[in-house]
């Protein structure tokens, strides 16, 4: 059986991290078995779903690296087909018209609260004869489920689950207006769909035992089941956005890498041994839904921080450059110039091991491109005294017979100069990595000087010394 899966989020609103989690399981699942990875939008909510929420989920999705199989599946382009199937179910005696009122059903409900029982439909129109049709009511079309016996569903993930039969009613199939349910609607697209596994959040698993029965009902093969742990939060509560449930483009904003936060969710609820990172190539060979635990997953900003971290050290320079250009014109106000775009490139060894997002690499990486002459900021001002730019001065001199602009014939450079000025070499050192960055942090000096060259170092210099 070759594998098919889904991911099919709703378009209500962003792609959250749960969400991106459930879609790269998906995406692993179909990768290990050579299977395909569909993507289906139920955006049967017109009133909620939107373009523009839509279109953020397909980017979300574009980003993290997930390539979907085939075309999006548009599920209420499918309202007919949907309704077609209930229509046959009621043909065949599988299904029936209700034709209880919102008040008959509003005053069920308060009876059964009263009485402390479960609140869910009586079956009051189940076997009731045709002909006490009511010509004022449009009546809902719902499965005529079973009412003995189990329903039984064998999950990969959670293990043997069943339900009483007589625990669930008979769900709805098709509104007053003939408009299908979302019930109907999943189960019609996954069998049309050729869905072998569905592998969802638990919040789902109560869906699923309704789900198995129309599957019965319409005949068709049932899928195997994967529910998947929720993530909470770091203190073990449910996720919210002060935990990290923020949709997917917030973390490209924030400067996560698409491979950091695919390495990331992929240790949320599945674990190979000790392993932590994980490259997305390990993970296409190693994923599978033994894999997955049953207890919740604790999201955890600093350990994505440190993952992030890792996988910005292992990036290409020229890629990270490339990401780094707008967040530096935001930062400037206007396009980075050619020349510091090379420079961001050629530094990126001092600057990526300093940082754990690109928000963080853009902020080390700005006097890079900064235009002269550099302001130095507070700290650094009070470094440029009147003496230090002196020094400055003196210094300059002494770099410009310099012969070879490299990092080691420029600290060999600067230790003899502050031998024979008898200063340490902090004494040296900070105030230039002041003059030349404006700032008292940088990558090593010696590199940051090698960096800029020759030309610009010096004239960063000019606009300092004394």
């Amino acid at each position: 059986m070759s594998v098919v899966v889904r991911f099919a989020p709703s378009p209500t609103g962003y792609l959250h991290i749960g969400g991106a989690r459930t879609a790269l399981f998906n995406w692993l699942f179909a990768r290990h078995h050579g299977g395909k990875f569909l993507l289906r939008i139920e955006d049967t909510d017109r009133q909620r779903s939107t373009e523009p929420a839509i279109q953020a989920i397909l980017d979300g999705i574009k980003w993290l690296g997930l390539d979907w199989d085939g075309e999006v599946t548009y599920q209420f382009a499918r309202a007919g087909r949907h309704a077609e199937v209930a229509n046959k179910l009621l043909a065949e005696g599988k299904a029936y018209h209700c034709y209880a009122t919102p008040e008959e059903l509003e005053a069920m409900r308060a009876e059964q609260k009263a009485k402390g029982l479960p609140m869910r439909y009586d079956g009051r129109w189940r076997d009731r004869d045709p002909g006490d049709a009511r010509p004022n009511v449009k009546p809902v079309v719902r499965l005529k489920a079973p009412q003995t016996g189990d329903t039984v569903v064998k999950d990969h993930v959670q293990g043997e689950i069943k339900v009483e039969n007589a625990q669930l009613d008979d769900m709805v199939l098709l509104r007053g207006d003939g408009t299908p349910t979302y019930m109907l609607s999943v189960v019609v697209d996954d069998i049309d769909m050729g869905i072998t596994h569905v592998i969802r959040g638990s919040d789902h698993l109560t869906n699923t035992f309704r789900q198995v029965q129309l599957y019965r009902a319409i005949g068709a093969r049932i899928p195997e089941f994967a529910h998947i742990p929720l993530i909470h939060g770091a203190d073990g509560a449910k996720l919210s956005k002060r935990h990290g449930a923020l949709g997917v483009e917030a973390y490209r904003d924030l400067g996560y890498l698409p491979e950091a936060l695919r390495n990331y969710l992929l240790r949320l609820g599945w674990g190979h041994g000790d392993d932590e990172i994980i490259s997305t190539e390990q993970a296409i060979q190693w994923f599978d839904l033994d894999g997955c635990g049953q207890s919740p997953s604790r999201f955890d900003f600093a350990k994505l921080d440190n993952l992030n971290a890792h996988y910005l050290r292992e990036a290409d320079d020229a890629r990270l450059a490339a990401l780094l250009a707008p967040m530096l014109e935001q930062r400037l106000g206007k396009a980075v110039d050619v020349q510091g775009l090379a420079r961001v490139q050629r530094g990126m060894g001092g600057l990526k091991a300093r940082a754990k997002t690109l928000v963080e690499l853009a902020d080390n990486a700005l006097f890079y491109v900064k235009s002269r002459p550099i302001a130095p900021d507070e700290k650094a001002a009070k470094l440029l005294t009147q003496e230090a730019r002196a020094m400055l001065g003196r210094l300059r001199a002494a770099f410009a017979a310099e012969a070879a602009w490299e990092e080691k014939a420029l600290e060999e450079a600067v230790r003899r100069f502050a031998e024979a000025a008898g200063l340490g070499l902090g004494k040296v050192a900070q105030p230039l990595r002041a003059a030349l960055t404006g700032s008292t942090t940088s990558p090593g000096i010696f590199e940051v000087m090698a960096v800029l060259g020759r030309d610009e170092a010096l004239g960063r210099l000019d606009d300092q010394a004394g």
